[in-house]
């Protein structure tokens, strides 16, 4: 033990007396430090704004890659690319809402006149509309292969009431299941098919299978449903094996009694058959956010949600209650993640609007859709599609 402290003070002394041995220092003071700041984090609008519209009622990014616009004002549906360029139209009587199924084929929710024991009526109906014909491909080719009109895809009985049912929105599962919003003025648990208010589901047959019924704390609700606006699933562009298999959707709801608008629902199937029920997202704790999806009294007039499809599993709610685009996580908190090199611990509000005729504002929103990092909004009061791109999105 001796011999090796010795050896080792020796060693000490003998490099101390090299000076120099591993060479000098290295002097670094040439090289800055960096220097973090926030970058600004906001949604920019794109270039040009697409205008010449009577009433844009709805926005759909299709897993053909396509966008698609509703001018209810002309009962047109309307096909872009996503340079903004015209690619076709298609008229369809009384179209106010669309979505795209994996087969690529729009569901369109529209208007079917017929007269019934004498009387004219209006009813409310949805188109499937087949995009590839023995003409081509695309809207200018597109011809109607089948309707649901309420309330025939049910019962066969009707009366003057079921006049005033009317589809609100629909989207597609994965499977090419959909689902159907509609609102009505029954609200009894008891009769066929369920209250008027609800959510309803269909097969890729276009065959009715049954009311979404929700299962909560409280118990079990035939009418859960508070004059649904919109729904809006998983499944979402771009078209891919990875495209989400989850049946859970975010629905909105315009009653104005209820305090949470905007809830999740997520379906479950066992052994013993399938339910649905509320999915609880937290709206407290805000050492992550600001503020939340759940949070009561959120949102004025929820009219349209969209959730990406790109692996981020963001939200997106426009309230046309207060011309506004808000921004969500998939657990429910406002913002987003802080970019890199920010020095932000929580989310950062991306969301934006009010009212006017700017670049960000809106004037009676009225649908929302994403694709390849582009939120697109039917700016309706305004007669516009804008296009925004989220600043730390840019390369």
């Amino acid at each position: 033990m001796k011999i090796r402290i010795l050896i080792s003070m020796v060693l000490s002394l003998s490099l101390i007396g090299c000076e120099g041995f591993f060479g000098d220092k290295t002097d670094i003071s040439f090289i800055d430090t960096p220097e973090f700041t926030n970058r600004d984090v906001a949604y920019v609008p794109i270039q040009p704004i697409i205008e010449g519209f009577q009433s844009p009622s709805d926005v759909l990014a299709g897993f053909d890659g396509l966008i698609y616009v509703v001018d209810a004002g002309t009962e047109e549906i309307i096909a872009y690319d996503q340079a903004g360029r015209e690619q076709g139209r298609f008229s369809l009587p009384g179209v106010q809402k669309i979505a795209m199924d994996r087969k690529l084929n729009l569901l369109a929710i529209g208007t079917f006149d017929t007269i019934i024991n004498e009387v004219p009526y209006e009813l409310s109906t949805i188109y499937r509309v087949n995009l590839s014909t023995s003409s081509g491909f695309g809207l200018q080719h597109a011809e109607v292969t089948n309707k649901l009109v309420h309330p025939y895809y049910f019962k066969s009985s009707f009366s003057s009431v079921d006049a005033e049912v009317q589809f609100t929105s629909v989207d597609v599962n994965s499977d090419n299941s959909y689902y159907a919003t509609r609102i009505g003025p029954r609200d009894n648990d008891n009769q066929i098919g369920g209250p008027d208010d609800g959510v309803v589901i269909f097969n890729k047959a276009d065959e009715y299978v049954s009311n979404v019924f929700v299962s909560t704390n409280n118990g079990f609700f035939r009418g859960y449903f508070q004059t649904p606006l919109c729904l809006a699933t998983y499944a979402k562009p771009p078209q891919s094996p990875s495209v989400s298999e989850s049946k859970d959707f975010f629905i909105a709801m315009a009653d104005p009694s209820l305090p949470i608008k905007v809830q999740a629902i997520q379906f479950n199937e066992s052994e013993f058959g399938s339910s649905f029920n509320v999915q609880f997202l937290d709206f407290s704790d805000t050492s992550e956010a600001n503020d939340f999806l759940y949070r009561p009294g959120r949102f004025q007039n929820p009219v349209d949600i969209t959730i990406t499809g790109d692996g981020t599993n963001y939200i997106f709610v426009l309230d046309a209650g207060s011309d506004s685009l808000y921004q969500f996580t998939s657990t429910g908190k406002e913002g987003i993640n802080p970019p890199p090199g920010s020095s932000e611990t929580k989310n950062i509000i991306a969301s934006f609007g009010g009212t006017g005729q700017e670049a960000t504002q809106f004037n009676n929103p009225s649908a929302i859709a994403y694709l390849d990092q582009i939120v697109y909004v039917c700016d309706q009061g305004n007669g516009r599609l804008l296009r925004f791109k989220l600043t730390t999105d840019f390369d």
